[in-house]
Formats: structure tokens, sequence, C-alpha cells
């Protein structure tokens, strides 16, 4: 059972549903990222999220890419991004890690998919969520991730409909994370009402838990669709705080009210 599966499987049999957090690597800088991430935990988040930075992200909005542009300034990469989550496992070997991005800075990095992987697996990362991987690709990396032992989580959107439902919970394994509005991140408020009928139908697909994101920048949001799902995720309302240059404990104490209300859904 993956660090993923056991997180879900505690907060079942506590009745509770998943908070889950997205920063970015590297951003501002990398001391400040690890001082916030390392602080997430305690704040209430049961997994973690962490971006790798890219030029040209399609699924971020004007908020995450942002914070790309702000990693990338400071020399934000894949191997940073590595080097931050060792540095974040030297005190925590529990909370599940999953890296969220983009192909192309894998793909281009020397050593490619497989060294990626060894790497990956060697920090303590658990799962990867990769944007612009279709199911048409899995055996770039979905097949591999899964062999080196890494959960890949895929993306369903209010436009996957019951024919492309199959294919992309195919090789999905940990989660299947749900946009809760089509569009990109930071955008229109999730509706926990039309969000709720979308989660029963993949659920009914799947077995695997259905994490929200996408939307949920209140501990209210959090609440309402974590109340109809597994879980949610909160990206953008964090990271809009960290590009505002708040005191860190005031980051997280944002993040503790979002996981109280995640907590209640």
């Amino acid at each position: 059972m993956t660090r993923i599966e056991d997180t879900f499987a505690q907060l079942q049999a506590q009745g509770k549903k998943a908070f889950v957090t997205y920063i970015m690597a590297s951003d501002p800088d990398d001391a400040t990222a690890l001082e916030i991430m390392r602080g997430l935990p305690g704040a209430g988040a049961d997994i973690i999220e962490l971006g790798m930075p890219f030029t040209d992200p399609m699924a971020d909005g004007p908020t995450v890419q942002a914070a790309g542009q702000r990693a990338l300034a400071v020399g934000g990469s894949v191997s940073r991004t590595l080097d931050l989550l060792r540095e974040f496992r030297k005190q925590d070997d529990s909370t599940p890690v999953v890296l969220m991005g983009y192909y192309n800075p894998i793909y281009a990095r020397p050593g490619g998919v497989e060294r990626f992987l060894s790497d990956a697996k060697e920090a303590g990362v658990d799962g990867l969520i990769i944007v612009d991987l279709p199911p048409e690709e899995d055996d770039e990396l979905c097949l591999p991730a899964a062999r080196a032992g890494l959960n890949f989580i895929r993306l369903a959107t209010p436009t996957t409909d019951d024919r492309r439902l199959p294919a992309v919970i195919r090789n999905t394994s940990g989660f299947v994370y749900y946009v809760s509005v089509t569009g990109i991140t930071g955008g229109p408020a999730a509706n926990a009402a039309e969000v709720a009928p979308e989660v029963a139908r993949i659920k009914a697909a799947a077995n695997l838990p259905v994490v929200v994101g996408f939307g949920i920048s209140t501990p209210e949001a959090a609440e309402k669709v974590a109340s109809v799902a597994d879980g949610c995720v909160v990206g953008s309302a964090i990271v809009k705080l960290i590009g505002e240059g708040r005191p860190v404990p005031e980051i997280l104490d944002f993040v503790r009210d979002l996981a109280a209300g995640a907590h209640r859904g």
C-alpha cells in the first residue's frame, strides 16, 4: 500500500475527508518553499501536491503561472523540486507528496523518464499528476511509473463523458482528481451541487477516491465540496498569499482554516 492509499484508508476509518494542498517548488525561493511545505502537515494537509516549475503551463491560471515564473527566476527545476522533497523527507516520512506538472521538463531532463522515476522514488515521491499526458500516451510515463511503485493520478473534467471515462481511469491509481470547472486553476468557484453527480458517476466507474480541485478558495467552499467527494484540493488561494509575500505563519493559519473546513465535509 502506498502512502496515498494508506492516507485515504486512515481518513475513511476516521470518517474524514482528505485535504490536499498545492504549492510550487522554489516559490518564492527554496528556503521559503521548504518552510511552508514542512508546516503544511501540521496545519492539516493530508496530501501535498508539489508543482514542478515549467515555462508553458496549459492548465494553470495567472496565479500559478506567476508562481512558476518566480520559481524559474531563482533556478527552479525538476531537480531542485526533488532536492526540496529530499529535505522535507528528513523530517516527514509519512505525508504523501504528489508531483504535479508537465511532461516536457521530465522528458528533456538528462536521463529522461528512467532516471526521473529512479530519482523521484529515491527522493520520496508518492505519485504523479502530469497534466498533458493523455491515456493514449500511457507507455510514456504512466505505466513505467506504476512499475516503479508510484501512483499515477489522472484528471477527469466536466467534459469527460461516459465514453471517455473508462480510458481516463484505466491505469489511474491513488485517486482521481476531478476538475470542478471547465477552465484553468484559480477560475470560477466550484459548485458542490454540480460536482456531486459527477463525483458519483466517477466513483461508480472507478474503485478509487475522488478528490475535487479548481475553484476552491475558502473554508466554506472546502467544506461544501468535500461533503460530496472524498476530499478537496486548494492551490491558487494558497499560492496567492505566497506571491503577496505574506509571512509563513499567516499562510499556514489560512491553510489551517481551509483544512478545518475540508475535514468537516
